[in-house]
């Protein structure tokens, strides 16, 4: 499993390299934009999470899941992401379009022959994921009284990662599981004022903030299944699977360096300092992060699965060093479904009827507090395609998984002076195999 460990390091530094194309001003408040908390199986169902249970993914919104694994898993996911933002005064239009990892994760299943035998099974996977991105550029002028036009450039990067590991165990229709994560990132902001004036000159000002961050997130989680038509149980079983999962609010240490200075540019564009007004470094603090819940069902047969999920996350109380931020309570309802053709005696020969289809929507307020309701929602569409020979697959129950998933979101609205429409192209490779199952015959 070592061998795993430096492809994380890796996906780190590709994902913060990645993130310097976007430009959302949306990213300016909390943490940064929320980068979708759903792996790419789930994103084509509307990212229906609390109660889904996939033995050929890992889901990582509910811990609970993991007891399900039966074979080790490898799952990788990337995005390309599509943004429109639009402004009604003034009257413009910018778009943008940005390459970005998704998550890396690897989980194996541990459960023995005599758990097996009692009817308990016994999971874990560990990996890497980004939890919100801080990125924009935006250039700003206006009139001042008794000094002629100035020029605002606002800048921001950074945002939050997440290296985590969890566990889960089923007892007979009973799961329960933990995952800890580790929160690490940073914010950087800046502010740059300069004056335009004719006939006196004034030097230029650069407001900045930068933060560092990290501490320890725990979230637990809860399934229960319910078999409805117990006399086919081995045919083809009806299940009703009930699921949550929540954490509680975690302070996360931070450190901060505040410069406010006076700059100029020179011959090649680079900032330089004139003089210092203020600057102090290594200021410790606290950054609160917020609570979050979620709760939700699915059902399934042969060809179905579709449920529901709610979501709520209490992000008024995010502080920042003690302050409070333009963010607000949110919830998201999510729906969603897959439909699966193939029977028991489908030819292989027929392999879109082994694709699995999948469609589903989200709604609810946006985290981001303005004058105006500002909702989000969105429709999603998806597929999984085996990339493995169908006979191999029903005959070891290895196989390779493409799963890819389509978004058409939309934040604002008409009475807002920003909107932003999101077309998100999601693609993951999810890799079955018995990596680590002992051998009865050589």
């Amino acid at each position: 499993m070592t061998k795993f460990i430096p492809v994380l390091f890796v996906a780190c530094g590709f994902q913060t390299a990645v993130f310097a194309q976007e430009n959302s001003p949306y990213s300016r408040y909390g943490l940064g934009d929320l980068a979708p908390n759903h792996n790419i199986f789930t994103r084509g169902m509307g990212g229906i999470s609390a109660a889904n249970n996939d033995y050929q993914s890992l889901n990582f919104v509910n811990p609970a899941s993991l007891a399900s694994i039966a074979n080790t898993i490898f799952d990788i996911g990337a995005e390309v992401d599509i943004r429109t933002l639009k402004s009604t005064n003034p009257a413009k239009k910018f778009s943008s379009t940005n390459t970005i990892f998704s998550y890396l994760q690897l989980g194996f299943p541990l459960t023995t022959e005599k758990m097996r035998r009692d009817s308990i099974s016994w999971g874990l996977s560990f990996g890497l994921r980004p939890l919100t991105k801080v990125n924009y550029k935006i250039e700003r002028f206006s009139r001042i009284t008794g000094i002629d036009s100035a020029n605002t450039l606002y800048e921001g990067s950074g945002g939050a990662n997440q290296a985590f590991i969890g566990t889960g165990m089923r007892i007979k229709n009973l799961s329960f599981g933990i995952n800890a994560g580790y929160i690490f990132g940073n914010k950087d902001y800046s502010t740059k004022l300069t004056l335009l004036n004719d006939s006196v000159p004034y030097y230029k000002s650069n407001s900045a903030d930068k933060t560092t961050f990290n501490g320890l997130l725990l979230t637990g989680g809860l399934q229960y299944e319910i078999v409805l038509n117990k006399s086919k149980k081995k045919e083809y079983p009806k299940t009703l699977r009930l699921g949550a999962y929540g954490n509680l609010m975690k302070k996360l240490n931070a450190k901060r360096d505040i410069v406010r200075e006076t700059f100029d540019y020179d011959a090649s564009t680079s900032t330089y300092r004139i003089d210092s007004v203020y600057e102090q470094n290594g200021v410790k603090g606290k950054i609160e992060y917020p609570s979050s819940f979620g709760a939700g069902f699915t059902y399934t047969d042969e060809h179905w699965v579709f449920g529901a999920d709610y979501e709520r996350t209490s992000w008024s109380k995010y502080r920042y060093y003690g302050q409070t931020d333009a963010v607000q309570n949110n919830w998201v309802v999510r729906v969603g479904g897959q439909y699966y053709p193939a029977k028991i005696n489908t030819p292989v020969k027929k392999y879109f009827n082994y694709v699995k289809y999948r469609a589903g929507f989200y709604y609810g307020p946006d985290y981001i507090k303005t004058n105006n309701s500002r909702p989000e929602y969105g429709f999603t569409f998806g597929t999984g395609m085996p990339l493995t020979s169908l006979k191999y697959i029903n005959y070891t129950g290895e196989f390779v998984m493409l799963n890819t998933a389509v978004e058409i979101g939309n934040r604002g609205d008409k009475k807002t002076n920003l909107r932003e429409n999101t077309v998100r192209f999601s693609i993951g490779v999810s890799m079955n195999a018995r990596w680590f199952a002992k051998r009865k015959y050589n």
